[in-house]
């Protein structure tokens, strides 16, 4: 686990903290109207696959541009909780207002704006898209657009991510990165019923979609689970079931695979889980085959499950 903490105050080079922003999280263009005068810091920290950051600074807007996006680099989703001051998102025609306790969501992968007239302080959630298992094309919905934190979901799952970008310094190994996947798993919940909302007013396909997530999530453990046993219990046919995922630029097989090799991961980096063997959490999540789950966990996520579980270890 990584942490960078760069403070910089007035008289010191706005470069400086300029650079530490893009290295952080991604390429990104930042300009203040009082660089003589700003001052900031940046506390992040890299916790499994998730990146977290604690920022505080005088007024500055942050760009993510078009010509910086086609450098490369993974496409993220990256979650501000506005904690002190007003913060503005700008993304996909759309603008969010935040205040103090207020989460958005927006996606490095298309362009973006930030803007802080005042001193602010925020709690930003960085990961990749695959994480939150919803589907990019789903979440796009949602980008730019403010979750009061004054009700629903939104009042409990900001001040956790809040928290836990403030209090960097005291968690550690497998609990930080039991921490860092709660909050994934929370802003899941708090977009998938977003969605789910939505879905109920609009797309009836996308409320079935939902369904059949929620089908797969709960049948994982079962090693037959697959195209035929998910379309009958839900009363449609296997083409409709496949066109279902193909919207979402997904195969019905892939989602099964990915969520279990997610669900294996998180178990091998969680401390409960460390005296069960790597076969015993494969098996615990539909994969019965050792050897094929130590080649499909490797090409899904560039380390093989024994080089995760070391990870803990020396965590």
């Amino acid at each position: 686990m990584s942490t960078t903490d760069v403070h910089a105050t007035a008289g010191t080079a706005f470069d400086r903290f300029r650079a530490a922003v893009s290295s952080s999280f991604v390429p990104l263009k930042l300009a203040s109207p009082h660089e003589d005068r700003f001052t900031g810091r940046l506390r992040s920290r890299s916790i499994d696959r998730v990146h977290v950051a604690d920022i505080r600074a005088t007024d500055h807007e942050v760009t993510r541009t078009a010509e910086l996006i086609d450098r490369g680099g993974a496409a993220m989703f990256k979650v501000s909780v506005q904690l002190e001051g007003w913060g503005l998102i700008i993304q996909d025609d759309r603008e969010a207002l935040l205040g103090p306790g207020d989460l958005a969501i927006y996606d490095t992968s298309r362009p973006y704006s930030l803007v802080f007239e005042k001193t602010m302080h925020t709690a930003v959630f960085m990961f990749p898209h695959q994480s939150l298992e919803i589907a990019p094309s789903a979440v796009r919905q949602l980008t730019a657009v403010r979750f009061d934190a004054q009700s629903g979901l939104a009042s409990v799952v900001a001040p956790y991510v809040g928290r836990l970008a403030t209090r960097l310094d005291e968690i550690r190994g497998g609990s930080a990165v039991r921490l860092a996947n709660t909050g994934l798993d929370l802003l899941g919940t708090l977009f998938a019923e977003e969605l789910g909302v939505q879905a109920d007013d609009q797309d009836p396909r996308r409320v079935l979609r939902t369904r059949i997530h929620a089908y797969i999530d709960e049948h994982l453990g079962d090693p037959s689970l697959g195209p035929g046993p998910i379309a009958a219990a839900h009363y449609i046919s296997t083409r409709h079931l496949h066109a279902l995922f193909r919207e979402e630029g997904r195969t019905v097989a892939g989602w099964i695979r990915s969520t279990r090799l997610e669900r294996c991961r998180r178990d091998l980096l969680d401390p409960r889980q460390r005296t069960r063997s790597i076969a015993e959490i494969g098996q615990r999540w539909g994969i019965v085959d050792a050897a094929h789950l130590s080649h499909a966990f490797k090409a899904e996520f560039g380390e093989s499950p024994s080089e995760v579980r070391a990870r803990l270890s020396a965590g």
